[in-house]
């Protein structure tokens, strides 16, 4: 089988786009794998499968490296996104994700805003191992945690330049409080609407930037009184922009660019 595909990054944060809409989607677990090993496919960090959808421009579903799949994706979101209104030439589009419809649109040529849905703040939502309090999880660094399709952890630190991010991400990844494991983020706080960001993504990989984690953590940060939203969150890829009023759905905005298309 040939399978076409587009090699998109966002600030780095690099994913494949596989257009299946009118006819199967063929992607699974092996084929997500093949694509994402950087020897012998193309490689990524996540992958989208634009679908067919009656109610939305698209159904986006979204897979990992290692074929496991996953709820959610900014960053290739805002790919499938740039990808529908370039075709239609509107400034804006809604799609279908599984965290339900998502509305995105287009702030400049290079630059889409991608509605990410409410957080999940709740022990049982994120999901943690038992009731906790997810602003400060009995860890040491007491970091806080909340769900946006997937879990996020984030740590709050003085110098991010100290941070071994290769040693300490794993072990939280996989500590039993959290049974699905979870994305691991390290924050200096720059001023009340900038940090820096760096990552450990679940399933092991240190990315140059991540759409919901950029969320995650400017999330926890507002609830734990230290940001104030708009924030501007600078990853080691570039930065983006993430807007949350508290309450509602969180709003996240940057860069997208093709690289390069071709057929495996």
């Amino acid at each position: 089988m040939s399978l076409p595909f587009q090699k998109l990054h966002a600030n780095g944060d690099d994913f494949v786009l596989v257009d299946a809409r009118g006819r199967d989607n063929p992607m699974t677990a092996e084929l997500a794998r093949r694509l994402g090993d950087r020897h012998r496919g193309v490689g990524f960090n996540q992958l989208v499968v634009l679908s067919d959808c009656p109610e939305t421009a698209a159904q986006l579903t979204f897979w990992n490296a290692d074929g496991s799949s996953l709820d959610t994706c900014g960053s290739a979101t805002r790919g499938a996104a740039d990808l529908l209104m370039r075709e239609s030439g509107a400034d804006s589009v809604r799609v279908r994700t599984a965290r339900g419809i998502l509305h995105c649109r287009r702030l400049d040529d290079r630059s889409v805003s991608v509605e990410m849905g409410v957080p999940q703040l709740a022990w049982q939502d994120i999901p943690l191992a038992r009731a906790l309090d997810s602003l400060a999880l009995p860890l040491p660094g007491e970091p806080a945690a909340c769900g946006m399709g997937n879990p996020h952890c984030t740590f709050f630190v003085e110098d991010l330049n100290a941070i071994e991010v290769a040693t300490l991400g794993p072990q939280i990844e996989a500590h039993p409080l959290f049974p699905h494991k979870t994305n691991v983020h390290f924050v200096q706080v720059i001023d009340r609407q900038t940090i820096r960001l760096r990552i450990w993504e679940r399933n092991g990989a240190i990315p140059l930037g991540s759409g919901s984690c950029s969320c995650g953590a400017a999330v926890n940060g507002i609830r734990r009184g230290l940001l104030d939203s708009p924030v501007k969150v600078i990853c080691d890829g570039g930065p983006v922009t993430v807007s949350w009023d508290g309450v509602g759905k969180v709003q996240f905005a940057g860069s997208v660019e093709r690289v390069f298309g071709g057929t495996i």
